[in-house]
């Protein structure tokens, strides 16, 4: 009995903190979304040397996308609900909006990075279905992937600061990784300042933390960002990665995904209209002087339904319940007819946001089904247009 208790306590502190890449959303994330992965927040590599050398730990079996050991997932190969398509497409050059998911009962400070590897020829062995790259192929894509940090000093105006728990000299002294600003338990919450349950984690409730990231000039169908978080408080490093597409900087593909996900996860069709799509608008963009802040975006979606049932729309970001189906916005059926089974809402969103998002329909009993496919994908415009209209049917 008692090695039982120490175990559990041992297990109790072990799971205090946790986090991982929700904005791209993550192959983690992905599949915490099909219910398969328990503890999305649980990739961990540890016990490691996270503080104050940032990149001297070396990754293992956890290699740049992780290994979650909780439910026994090796993110670093493709799966049946993650890896197969990009998620997201950036061009090159863009200042794109990225964002992790830090659990409630575990901050631990610390600093983060975002970093993408430019050897195709080493990030294909993560993107080949069936094929777990090797621990010696692992470490090689990490040391990669550190050579592409996408520093916060690429983006201007962006506050790059140096992390209160280190001291000029170290190691961690550096500001091209971003910072959480120090550890008490509140400095990465503080980050965005976001509600509890502003995205989704298994033990307490998640908060998010953003930032900004200039994409390089580099082209490619399919490649990966990953995520890595070194911990001031705990000898733990988190890592994750997003399967993303980067066309070239002249090019003018919007953002869009073919990833298969399993039904009971969010996806992007043809019927999701891109920011160039948005044709709706309350003011004209000639003569215009000043882009606007705030969209007014409507959601319309075809969903036939029967007594009880309610349709909501549930997505990456705040506005859309962080893929939290219990504060997902609902839509109304004020129009619906049988020969047009119309359920609509309209919600506010700051001009620019890229966001993932899917149809759910909520039964009387709290049942949730997600519609099939992977997740839609839009850019909110920034432009003079102050309304903007997705029309979509359920998949």
């Amino acid at each position: 009995m008692k090695w039982a208790i120490t175990q559990a306590l041992a297990f109790a502190a072990g799971v205090k903190a946790h986090g991982y890449l929700s904005q791209p959303m993550s192959r983690t994330g992905l599949n915490a979304q099909s219910g398969a992965d328990t503890c999305p927040e649980c990739t961990i590599l540890e016990p490691v040397t996270a503080w104050p050398d940032l990149e001297s730990a070396q990754v293992g079996r956890s290699g740049p996308c992780g290994y979650n050991a909780r439910v026994s997932v090796d993110y670093n190969q493709p799966g049946p609900r993650w890896g197969s398509a990009p998620v997201i497409t950036y061009k090159g050059g863009d200042v794109a909006d990225v964002q992790w998911c830090v659990d409630a009962n575990g901050d631990h400070g610390g600093m983060f990075s975002y970093r993408i590897c430019q050897d195709q020829a080493l990030v294909d062995k993560f993107l080949t279905p069936g094929y777990l790259p090797t621990e010696a192929e692992k470490q090689a894509a990490e040391d990669c992937f550190e050579k592409g940090t996408l520093p916060c000093t690429d983006v201007t105006g962006q506050t790059c600061g140096y992390n209160a728990d280190c001291t000029q000299g170290q190691a961690c002294w550096r500001n091209d990784w971003f910072t959480c600003k120090g550890f008490d338990d509140t400095k990465c919450r503080g980050v965005d300042n976001a509600p509890l349950n502003s995205c989704y984690t298994s033990i307490a409730g998640g908060y998010t933390v953003s930032s900004r990231i200039k994409i390089p000039n580099y082209v490619s169908d399919h490649t990966l960002l990953s995520f890595k978080w070194n911990s001031f408080q705990t000898p733990q490093i988190y890592l994750t990665c997003a399967d993303i597409k980067i066309t070239g900087a002249s090019g003018s593909t919007p953002p869009t995904t073919t990833s298969k996900v399993s039904s009971a996860a969010p996806s992007a069709t043809s019927a999701t209209k891109s920011s160039s799509a948005a044709s709706s608008s309350t003011s004209a963009a000639a003569g215009c002087a000043t882009p606007v802040a705030t969209v007014a975006v409507t959601f319309n979606s075809k969903t036939t339904t029967v007594v009880g049932q309610t349709v909501k729309v549930a997505g990456s970001i705040a506005q859309l319940g962080s893929w939290n189906t219990a504060n997902a916005p609902a839509l109304s059926a004020s129009k619906y007819t049988s020969s047009n089974p119309l359920w609509t809402t309209t919600l506010n969103v700051p001009a620019g946001t890229s966001f993932e998002y899917k149809f759910i329909k909520v039964e009387s009993n709290g049942a949730v089904t997600y519609e099939s496919g992977a997740n839609r994908v839009y850019t909110v415009p920034k432009s003079c247009a102050s309304t903007a209209t997705l029309e979509a049917a359920w998949k």
